[in-house]
């Protein structure tokens, strides 16, 4: 019950509908109680002639339900007389029917305003989460597994419509028709009706107690499930893997063994969820019965001092309100049931709509919207986790020169790329750009001023243009057609089967890994930033595509401020700097032919991939 307040939050947009739904349920429980007592004493008076009916005297309060209902008895028993007792049956069948008919019709008008809401709220659900996720920061992410954020996005938010939000018409409706039906009980017979309170308390402690571990196992549940959806993502991605080393069964085994687990979860939960409703019904009976005992005996002894005016059609209508009850409290306790299930999924949407964002903006950041002088790193430490990557790192990297980063795998070289963007924020020392410290300018105007070409091409499922212009999406179509000339892109993307209208694929595998590259390229010349981050560009090419690439890059990086992280070296003979990094320190730096006169770190490396070549 704590996430369903919650959940709560997101119902208030559509407070109109609600108070539209709660206004129509209250009329349907109205006209559902009328329905039920319609026709059961006045059918008593139609085919009971004989039964006299004596015109009723208000005696006070107590008396009020037995005014009312002799004075009905008076007014059939006159129509009776006057028109005969067909047309009195027809008119009651006329009466029953418009009132079956006005009880449908709220109920459908409740539930209709319900659908806007019920819907609405999901969709709010779902953009908030989205809005989330793709608002935390990179570190985030390297913790998570996508299989377990994509559960939550669509199974847990399943849930929590199926568990939470479909009760709430429920939550109005049939709490109304319970006090509704009580308040007319308590009018036919107050000392009665507080024998079924008594009853109806041990009936909901004993449903309560029979869901209890609900919640736990309902999580449990849906942990596992993000662990197979996560498995499943990982063998898709990595099939060739798989296949290669013929591990499909070992995958197989582990996959099952996953679904294993969360098929006993769920047999658990749905036999605690199943359970509550007959439970409840049989409960209702059994309160019936008690009721039916008690009631009668005090009504065949003739106990009418006791029951005031409580004679056996009243009883007989008595038990058929209290009998109306029993389906919206069955109702009821699967609504609970239900919402126990829900809390849980609940809960995992909220560990994530409630997980601190430490990338934030400071309160009047600046927004920059040129770049005037250039980089500085200074001072700079960082760690992703326990062990500092970068160690007392400092740099300078003025305006419209090319510097190039390059040391083993593991130096940090990418992670200077990951500071400057602001994925992370340094643990010691400054990151400026126009002198300005990067925590104070905003991240949308600092990375505007940015674009990046990653080792992975990274395309989406969409049409090349809407690729091309995810950081421009105002781009004409001069500048789309000059961004994949300066990619050596164009050539290719004509001869595509419907040019820039050619959808790129899942992993864009219908374009080879030059072309990905260069398609990657154009979407960051087209953006136009006068800073370019290239973290190995060209790594994972073959030597001619390499060479395309390359071309495209030199072509792009022309009057531009670039940081080169490069793995091979053959690509940064031209940089005006060549930073040599080492276990996060800076080992040398200088021009490429400084650099191997001076016989060190960097000549090793180039020493190195000359002999890798032979």
């Amino acid at each position: 019950m704590n996430y369903f307040k919650r959940i709560l939050s997101f119902v208030k947009p559509y407070k109109k509908r609600f108070i539209y739904a709660t206004m129509f349920n209250i009329l349907y429980a109205i006209f559902n109680i009328l329905a039920v007592m319609s026709f059961l004493p006045v059918l008593s008076i139609l085919f009971n002639p004989d039964k006299k009916v004596e015109k009723p005297v208000y005696d006070g309060i107590s008396s009020t339900f037995g005014y009312l209902k002799n004075s009905f008895y008076v007014e059939i028993a006159n129509y009776i007389n006057e028109e005969g007792a067909v047309n009195a049956l027809l008119i009651i069948c006329i009466i029953v029917l418009i009132l079956f008919f006005f009880k449908n019709l709220f109920y459908f008008l409740g539930s209709y305003q319900m659908a806007y809401l019920s819907n609405g709220t999901v969709k709010d659900m779902r953009d908030n989460l989205y809005r989330k996720i793709i608002s935390l920061p990179i570190g985030y992410f390297t913790e998570q597994r996508k299989g377990d954020l994509m559960s939550r996005m669509t199974s847990d938010i399943q849930i929590v419509e199926g568990s939470f939000i479909s009760s709430f018409g429920g939550i109005v409706r049939e709490p109304l028709t319970i006090i509704i039906v009580l308040l007319m009980m308590f009018a036919m017979s107050y000392k009665l009706t507080l024998f079924v309170f008594i009853t109806l308390p041990l009936s909901g402690l004993i449903i309560s107690w029979s869901t209890k571990k609900l919640k736990s196992k309902a999580l449990q549940s849906q942990q596992e499930s993000g662990t197979y959806l996560s498995l499943l993502e990982e063998t898709i991605a990595g099939l060739k893997v798989v296949k290669g080393f013929t591990s499909e069964n070992r995958f197989f085994r582990k996959f099952s063994n996953s679904t294993k687990r969360q098929e006993n979860l769920n047999i658990q939960v749905t036999h605690r969820q199943k359970l509550a409703s007959p439970l409840s019904e049989f409960l209702g009976v059994l309160t019936v019965l008690a009721i039916l005992l008690y009631g009668g005996s005090l009504v065949l002894s003739n106990n009418t001092k006791t029951l005031s005016d409580f004679d056996p059609e009243s009883f007989i209508m008595y038990i058929g309100l209290f009998y109306s009850i029993l389906q919206p409290t069955k109702a009821i306790a699967g609504i609970f049931t239900n919402i126990r299930k829900g809390d849980a999924s609940a809960k995992r949407l909220y560990d994530i709509l409630d997980e601190a964002n430490p990338i934030l903006n400071i309160e009047n950041p600046i927004d920059k919207e040129s770049f005037t002088t250039g980089i500085s790193f200074k001072n700079i430490s960082f760690k992703y986790e326990d062990d500092y990557v970068l160690k007392d790192f400092s740099l300078e990297i003025p305006k419209g020169k090319m510097v190039a980063l390059v040391g083993q795998s593991g130096s940090g070289k990418s992670t200077i790329a990951n500071l400057l963007m602001r994925f992370y924020d340094v643990n010691q020392g400054e990151v400026l750009i126009d002198n300005d410290n990067i925590k104070n300018v905003s991240k949308e105007s600092l990375r505007s001023l940015i674009g990046i070409v990653t080792q992975d091409a990274l395309l989406f499922n969409d049409s090349i243009e809407n690729n091309l212009k995810v950081g421009n999406p105002n781009a004409t179509e001069e500048e789309i057609i000059a961004a994949t000339k300066v990619a050596n892109a164009l050539e290719f993307i004509e001869n595509s089967s419907k040019g820039f209208e050619t959808n790129i694929a899942d992993s864009a595998s219908n374009f080879s890994g030059g072309q990905k590259q260069r398609l990657s390229i154009a979407r960051a010349v087209l953006k136009n930033p006068p800073i370019m981050i290239l973290d190995e560009a060209t790594s994972a090419l073959d030597t001619e595509s390499e060479k395309i690439v390359q071309s495209a890059l030199e072509n792009m990086m022309q009057n531009r401020t670039s940081v080169v992280i490069a793995h091979r070296l053959s690509t940064i003979q031209k940089a005006d700097l060549i930073v040599v990094m080492r276990e996060g320190r800076i080992v040398e730096q200088g021009k490429h032919e400084d650099l191997l006169a001076a016989k060190g770190e960097y000549a090793k490396l180039v020493e190195l991939q000359s002999f890798d070549r032979i």
